[in-house]
């Protein structure tokens, strides 16, 4: 009872401070008898955030809103749940205005997807972040310093927040935590199987993205756009498509083993495809 008021206390609070349009929610779904299910798909980057940018050209900011867009359709047709997104099209969205965007409509999962790069144009390979203030290693520590690059745009956002930040990351520590690292298992778990890359782990890092999430939050590192052959599987639909499917697989597998007897819309209803 005290972890669902404090999450209603605190989705209010960054209603409040972080209002907005949300995009995909669909009320219909909110049927009676069951608990709601809704999931939120943050596209990362977007507007003149391009993210990393492949040797062809082709900017992150492309390939994570196809991924989230066809992510979408697969968890609508494949959970039934309701689906957020938190912009979708090219446009400019603040790193903790995404977070509040899920916190607003009280989801059930926060997923942000991101796509890697290196110097290297051979470094290849999968990774999945939860929230910590302590990176895992340095290569998690180089990630996070990436992702955040734009945080310094929405100084007045951080100016106004910058306490609530801190209540919010300390409940999302104590209370969704283990939560986000076996959310973070399942998606790469699944990734891996499906697009056979090398697998560089289950990781923590202090990314601003999930920083106030009231929910299992992860970020997706979907492969490494640097790479001349991973771009082109990241920016075709075959591969845009074998991600969104492998990552709701995951989702699924991970609400089955960790619905805690819920009765989710979508989840758990006769009939339903594993």
């Amino acid at each position: 009872m005290l972890a669902n008021f404090r999450h209603g206390v605190f989705a209010l609070l960054a209603f409040l401070i972080f209002p907005g349009q949300v995009f995909g929610l669909d009320p219909a779904s909110q049927q009676p008898g069951a608990v709601p299910c809704v999931i939120a798909i943050d596209p990362g980057h977007g507007g003149e955030d391009t993210g990393a940018v492949g040797p062809s050209g082709v900017a992150e900011k492309e390939v994570t809103l196809g991924v989230a867009k066809k992510l979408s359709v697969s968890l609508r047709e494949k959970t039934g749940c309701s689906v957020v997104l938190t912009r979708e099209d090219d446009t400019f969205v603040p790193l903790e205005e995404r977070t509040a965007v899920a916190n607003r409509v009280s989801a059930d999962i926060f997923i942000s997807i991101h796509v890697n790069a290196a110097l290297s144009r051979t470094v290849d390979g999968i990774e999945t972040f939860f929230l910590s203030f302590d990176a895992t290693d340095e290569d998690a520590r180089r990630v996070a310093a990436f992702e955040n690059s734009f945080s310094s745009s929405v100084k007045t956002h951080q100016e106004v927040s910058g306490d609530l930040k801190e209540i919010l990351l300390d409940m999302a520590s104590t209370e969704s935590h283990h939560e986000s690292a076996a959310l973070a298992e399942y998606v790469q778990t699944s990734l891996l199987k499906a697009v056979k890359r090398e697998d560089r782990g289950v990781k923590q890092a202090p990314f601003t993205v999930l920083v106030g999430a009231t929910m299992p939050a992860i970020l997706v590192e979907v492969g490494f756009i640097s790479n001349p052959r991973e771009e082109r599987r990241l920016s075709s639909s075959v591969g845009q498509t074998r991600l969104s499917d492998s990552i709701t697989d995951g989702v699924i597998r991970f609400k089955k083993n960790n619905g805690q007897g819920k009765d989710y819309i979508g989840f758990n209803r006769p009939g339903k495809k594993e």
